[in-house]
């Protein structure tokens, strides 16, 4: 792994940005960087107000930071020095010399890429990534939208100056609108020649925002909703605050019936108006960050439709929201800053084997003919489908392949001049690192990691134990954490120097992230076991959650069967009322196994849906 931590970039903006209003016509002048060659698109805009809202919607997202930021304290001990107070003089200048060191770093931090603008044969499209890394939104323009379009294609960063979305927030939609994007804009009098910027991107930032372009790659589970459940749902959070945990969004899927959209901890349901689920099995899904979706509010309008697309527990949940000639892709991330969810969550991304040459000779027939579809490129492509996904998942973890969620297509797009070294963005600090080395996953002084207990806690989460040999430390560690019902970090314990000196304060060490993984990896490879009869014979401990909601009522039933060596618990009730418990002791692991799986087939025949996809 590379020492570096910052991937220098130098944008030359021959302008700045714009916007130009008068009383007859309205103009927005965009400025792009001029080192990618000649891109650049113009023409009059035919919708003013979807044009005008879409764009405003997507700078909201980019500037969007949900972190929390403590308090400057610097005024109030000056006024406690005025007063005669306890604060001196030595108190407050090093407060201040503190916040000053801290909000430089923070501005270093802060110092990220441009938006992306993009200028294919069919469309115009801005990729934007939050401030705190947490939301990924690609707009997209139609040539429908563009009256007179003339464009030159390609990829480069566009200049968004601190005043520019308000600008545009006041644009008046009722006279006529155009739209110039392009290196060499007209220079104003008013303007000055600008210098070179150099942007030390971090690779931190590069990993977060490659990454989501990589989980859009992979196969998810699809419900569609109607314009009205998008504001339904907002108008519930924006009235309801919740002040304990769970605060999920919890989705409920069953094939043939419209989705349901539940609110945690209200347990309040959303019935959906945009059709019958379609998938093939039932789920229940739970996302988190449900707070973010304000971002969509200003586009409500203009919603045709609204296409949720979900992947899984700690991965990002993408929004396509369809507004004719504009469409806006939305991926909420699923890990926090902290970066332990991540660590879990980024392992899943990254692909597997993909033989020599394949990555290239996709992304050159994407080159040559342009948007493909997934089914289109493997019918060319003489190899797996399998090797396939995990070629293009490459490529655009390099930053030199787009997917299109909207479309479902495949485009070229480049990220940088240079393809990004995925190497580099491999793992987020040197203590992932060390996880994965600890776990076998290449590099000298590999370790061994067990699991030598998964407990769930009921209304709690999961309490997880384990045994890390540290062959580099030349001892065995003992980490243990537990994780709640919203895949946060709780009672972490590991008896290593890391630990002892700052527990999870500079995050967690590199034994707790090394049996996360462990966890993560080995819950995958249960559930591919236990669809098979030899997997089957192989689970001796396990707890599986079924729910089932009354049609009439909305009253939701909970099952939930433990198997533990020869003892199956079965406790069922309402969800949020008294459950009911019932223990039953086998004489052999085989029978009591047996009764387990024969329970849970039976729950699944009366309707029951597993929600194993929706625990932590």
């Amino acid at each position: 792994m590379t020492t570096a931590t910052r991937h220098p970039v130098e944008l030359r903006y021959a302008t700045a940005s714009d916007v130009e209003s008068a009383t007859d016509a309205s103009r927005v002048l965009l400025a792009l960087e001029g080192s990618r060659g000649t891109v650049g698109v113009r023409g009059r805009v035919r919708d003013s107000a979807l044009f005008r809202d879409a764009l405003a919607a997507t700078f909201g997202i980019l500037s969007s930071d949900l972190r929390y930021r403590g308090k400057d304290r610097t005024a109030y001990l000056a006024y406690l020095m005025k007063q005669g107070k306890r604060a001196s003089a030595l108190i407050w200048e090093a407060q201040k010399a503190f916040l000053d060191n801290a909000l430089e770093g923070e501005e270093k931090q802060d110092a990220v890429l441009d938006p992306v603008l993009t200028v294919d044969p069919d469309s115009v499209s801005l990729e934007v990534f939050s401030r705190d890394e947490s939301a990924y939104a690609r707009l997209s323009f139609d040539n429908a939208l563009f009256e007179g379009r003339e464009a030159a294609h390609g990829s480069t960063f566009l200049d968004v100056p601190a005043d520019l979305p308000a600008r545009i927030d006041r644009l008046r939609t009722y006279v006529p609108m155009s739209l110039e994007a392009h290196v060499a804009l007209p220079a104003r009098p008013s303007q000055q020649a600008r210098e070179p910027r150099n942007v030390d991107v971090p690779h931190a930032w590069l990993r977060g925002f490659l990454q989501v372009q990589s989980a859009a790659t992979l196969p998810a589970s699809t419900c569609r909703l109607a314009p009205i459940d998008l504001y339904n749902l907002l108008f519930a959070l924006r009235s309801r605050k919740a002040k304990k945990a769970p605060r999920a969004l919890r989705f409920e899927l069953v094939p043939g019936a419209p989705p349901r959209l539940v609110l945690e901890p209200w347990e309040l349901v959303l019935e959906a108006h945009g059709g019958t689920y379609t998938g093939s099995a039932p789920a229940v899904v739970r996302t988190f960050g449900r707070q973010r979706l304000a971002a969509l509010a200003r586009l409500l309008p203009h919603a045709h439709s609204v296409r949720v697309q979900l992947l899984g527990p700690g991965l990002p949940v993408f929004w396509v929201i369809d507004m004719g000639a504009a469409t806006l892709t939305l991926g909420l991330t699923g890990w926090t800053e902290s970066g332990w969810s991540s660590a879990a969550a980024f392992d899943a991304l990254m692909p597997r084997a993909v033989p020599d040459g394949l990555a290239e000779k996709l992304r050159s027939r994407l080159r040559a003919e342009g948007p493909l579809s997934f089914d289109t490129l493997v019918a060319g492509a003489g190899a797996p489908k399998e090797s396939v996904r995990a070629a293009l998942q490459l490529e655009c973890l390099r930053g030199r392949v787009l997917f299109d969620l909207a479309r479902g297509e495949y485009r070229p797009r480049e990220l940088m001049a240079t393809p990004v070294d995925e190497a580099v963005i491999r793992y987020g600090s040197e203590r992932e690192a060390r996880a994965h080395r600890l776990l076998g996953d290449g590099g000298p002084g590999a370790g061994e990691v067990k699991l030598t207990k998964v407990h769930e806690v009921i209304g709690e989460g999961l309490r997880i134990h384990g045994e890390v040999v540290d062959r580099e430390a030349v001892r065995s560690f003992f980490p243990s954490f537990m994780l709640d019902v919203e895949g946060r970090l709780r009672e972490a314990n590991c008896g290593c120097p890391h630990h002892r000196r700052s527990g999870v304060r500079e995050g967690p060490c590199e034994h707790l992230l090394a049996l996360r993984l462990a966890y993560s990896r080995r819950r995958a490879e249960e559930e591919a076991l236990r669809q098979t009869p030899e997997g089957r014979k192989l689970i001796r401990a396990e707890t599986r959650s079924y729910v089932r909601r009354d049609a009439e009522s909305g009253q939701e039933t909970v099952y939930r069967v433990s198997l533990d060596g020869q003892l199956v618990s079965v406790e069922w009730g309402p969800r949020t009322g008294e459950a009911r418990h019932q223990r039953l002791w086998f004489d052999s692991d085989a029978e009591a196994r047996g009764a387990y799986f024969s329970r849970l087939e039976k729950l699944a025949a009366e309707g029951y849906i597993d929600a194993a996809s929706a625990l932590v």
